[in-house]
């Protein structure tokens, strides 16, 4: 890979990245401040190359072809052994940055400088990021090369979801394992591997189900697979419309439920993650605990998900559980935390 960026990356190009993914996710802003160095840096950086990918890929108004042209060029650019430069993707990728551009479309404008603030790191932790961020940017690509002619991706069975759902979030397990396996044993970093797919696989699966209305208005993506919507005699085209939310809300309910089969495999790999290199176990147990309330809501009230195009737990319940983890929290504890939300709410 050529950057095309002579300049080494300064404290400020550091300093914007971490404000760029508070922007961006909530989820990995939660991480990154229970993080500290040099783990913070890696797995901010590490989301960010992801990010950058995952605009492009939910971008509505860019055309299924320009989409997968733009993210086959963004692939080589992270391919070492590559002749691409910064300057040729961001040239290829600037028409189609919007003129009121929104934090996403920040962290693709600034590619530039995410790159060069990653290419700066120690060569293994640069490594360990490399190959699952490509993976998922190629991943991406197969899927809007896969649905060109539809416009936006409409996923037909369980099986191509969960496709989907590796890529574009399993791949980011694999990096994010990566990393903090490297202060574990060979068998807890065995078990850890194991078990990463379930966990991000469960987190993407809760999403999915929560945010049905945005994926097809926003990005033209439908995820419920298209076999059970036609159990439930509802045209994909037609997903979030009113006269539709009762057979939506049970494909929504089955989507939740396969999130559920994961809770276990997700929990034991909370049960081995090493608090070393800067990791730490809330981290990671936060978003996990956070899937299980917002599951509990998607069990209770997933009408809301059509009617009100979203549901999520409450900001109260989310300060609750930050607060909880404002002090040493064990390991034995998070199966009393998973209990205690999947119940009701935390702050209740």
């Amino acid at each position: 890979m050529t950057t095309g960026q002579h300049e080494p990356p300064t404290d400020a190009d550091l300093e914007w990245c971490y404000d760029a993914v508070h922007d961006v996710s909530r989820t990995f802003s939660i991480t990154i401040d229970r993080l500290e160095e040099p783990m913070a840096k890696h797995i901010c950086l590490g989301y960010l190359l992801c990010r950058v990918a995952d605009t492009i890929e939910d971008a509505g108004h860019i055309p299924p072809e320009a989409q997968t042209e733009l993210l086959t060029t963004y692939d080589q650019l992270l391919d070492p052994t590559a002749d691409q430069t910064v300057a040729d993707f961001m040239s290829d990728v600037e028409p189609w940055i919007p003129d009121e551009r929104t934090d996403d479309w920040d962290v693709v404008a600034e590619t530039p400088r995410i790159l060069r603030t990653f290419e700066s790191l120690e060569e293994e932790p640069r490594e360990i990021m490399r190959e699952p961020v490509r993976e998922l940017v190629d991943g991406m690509a197969m899927f809007t090369s896969r649905y060109a002619e539809e416009g936006g991706l409409r996923l037909q069975t369980l099986e191509e979801l969960e496709e989907y759902c590796w890529y574009a979030a399993g791949t980011v397990g694999t990096l994010i394992t990566g990393l903090v396996a490297r202060g574990a044993s060979q068998e807890r970093a065995a078990e850890m591997r194991a078990n990463a797919r379930s966990f991000a696989l469960l987190l993407q699966l809760v999403n999915i189900a929560k945010d049905v209305e945005s994926d097809y208005h926003e990005e033209n993506n439908v995820y419920l697979p298209a076999e059970w919507l036609e159990e439930e005699d509802i045209d994909i085209e037609q997903v979030t419309d009113d006269s539709n939310q009762r057979g939506v809300t049970n494909v929504i309910k089955r989507v939740t439920g396969r999130a559920e089969t994961y809770l276990d495999d997700a929990h034991r790999y909370l049960e081995v993650v090493p608090e070393t290199h800067g990791n730490r176990l809330s981290a990671w147990a936060i978003p996990y605990l956070l899937a299980v309330g917002t599951m509990r809501e998607l069990r209770e009230r997933p009408e809301d998900v059509i009617r009100d195009g979203d549901v999520k737990v409450s900001r109260a319940e989310v300060y609750a559980l930050l607060q909880t983890f404002e002090g040493e929290i064990s390991r034995a504890a998070l199966a009393d935390l998973r209990k205690e939300m999947a119940e009701k709410p935390l702050h209740q």
